[in-house]
């Protein structure tokens, strides 16, 4: 969709993004796609890592474009003083500065919030790392990994047999991403009635904490530690993977009373939703492996796209296991505008994720990929936006200080 004369809701909101890899520049990536002028800083003598992180093609990393789009990219050095009141400056005229660097680290470079806070009042810093801006972890180093461990996420992960697992994809920086762009959303609104910043405090394992379900009043009140236990829930049945007959596996979700009825009736087994064992949800909970294996035993008689299609017109969910080439290939993702595709100067077309969430007036907007070199932009940043002189930007790459 262009929508290139339309304003984005983001627009006029600057960001200075000082984070690596990916918890904090996801945040950047997610308001940058909305419109925020997202400047994304990297020391000049080194590189977010994730420019070379994930696949790569004619050794150019393949994550780094599309975590990185729509920013402008500058290289400055904060470890020396220079490059501190240099980000100064820049705070002055900035709304949000976001960070995920181990806790102290701002502080030890004299650029902590209640220092900037004073140059600015306005601004909002958005702070995520593996514990917390508080508490007696917050100077251990924290990873995504971590984060889920301690999180609760790796601890059901998987199936009772075997040991806690991943999830396959870096689950919690994203998560801690989302919540601090929540934060800072936040805090950007409340701005408009106070006229004060604030600091966004976000973890890692609070992120994926967060999303744990009754985890706790299950433990406290009902003195239940729930465990892994594969692909089903507990209490919650039938939901699972059913293999077919062309040796696929799908995902069916009818735990609700209304839809098991709607799946009976296109097992062929009406009569099945009146049995005591499975009539309603604590039932089907009690006897979940009798009830998945009764499913599986129909779902193994036919292909799984004619097993689909029965189960669609019937009204019950239930789906394939994509795989990347299932992804690119699915009409509805196309229709929906999910693999959007943008020119490299190197790699050409590009294809990659589109926008979420879709705003019906405002929508977001790919307008470049990340930046293919450090400091591409540092002329139109310093030079246009901060008015610094030819003169004095010289003198600053001379000085290794950009």
């Amino acid at each position: 969709m262009d929508n290139t004369n339309e304003k984005l809701p983001l627009q006029g909101v600057r960001v200075i993004e000082l984070g690596t890899l990916i918890a904090g520049p996801f945040t950047g990536k997610i308001l940058a796609d909305f419109g925020a002028e997202v400047i994304k800083v990297e020391p000049p003598d080194k590189a977010d890592p994730m420019r070379n992180w994930g696949k790569e093609k004619d050794n150019i990393g393949l994550w780094w474009p599309v975590q990185s789009r729509n920013k402008k990219s500058i290289t400055l050095n904060l470890r020396e003083e220079k490059g501190q009141n240099i980000l100064k400056e820049m705070i002055k005229e900035s709304d949000v500065l976001i960070e995920n660097f181990r806790p102290g680290t701002m502080e030890k470079w004299n650029l902590s919030y209640s220092e900037l806070s004073k140059i600015n009042e306005g601004l909002i810093m958005v702070r995520t790392s593996g514990y917390g801006q508080t508490g007696p972890y917050k100077s251990r180093a924290g990873f995504g990994s971590v984060g889920e461990a301690m999180g609760g996420l790796r601890y059901i992960t998987g199936f009772p047999d075997r040991p806690p697992t991943r999830t396959g994809i870096s689950i919690g920086d994203t998560l801690a991403g989302l919540f601090a762009t929540i934060g800072c959303l936040i805090a950007l609104h409340e701005r408009t009635r106070s006229g004060k910043g604030q600091v966004v405090d976000t973890a890692l394992y609070e992120s994926v904490f967060a999303v744990m379900e009754s985890i706790i009043p299950d433990y406290l009140i009902a003195g239940e530690i729930r465990e892994r236990m594969g692909n089903t829930l507990p209490g919650v049945a039938p939901s699972n993977i059913y293999l077919t007959a062309d040796e696929k596996y799908i995902v069916i979700g009818a735990n609700a009373d209304g839809v098991f009825k709607r799946l009976c009736e296109a097992m062929g087994e009406p009569l099945l939703n009146g049995d005591p064992k499975y009539s309603n949800h604590k039932a089907r909970a009690k006897n979940m492996k009798e009830l998945d294996w009764k499913i599986e035993g129909w779902t193994k008689t036919l292909h799984s796209e004619e097993l689909l299609s029965i189960l669609e017109k019937h009204g019950v969910p239930s789906g394939k296991i994509y795989s990347a080439k299932d992804i690119v290939e699915d009409r509805h993702y196309q229709e929906r505008e999910m693999v959007i595709s943008f020119e490299h100067p190197i790699l050409g077309n590009f294809p990659m994720p589109g926008i979420i969430p879709k705003l019906s007036r405002t929508p977001g907007k790919v307008k470049h990929l990340g930046a293919l070199s450090m400091g591409e932009h540092n002329q139109d940043v310093y030079k246009d936006i901060f008015k610094f002189s030819e003169e004095k930007i010289r003198e600053l790459l001379e000085q290794k200080i950009i």
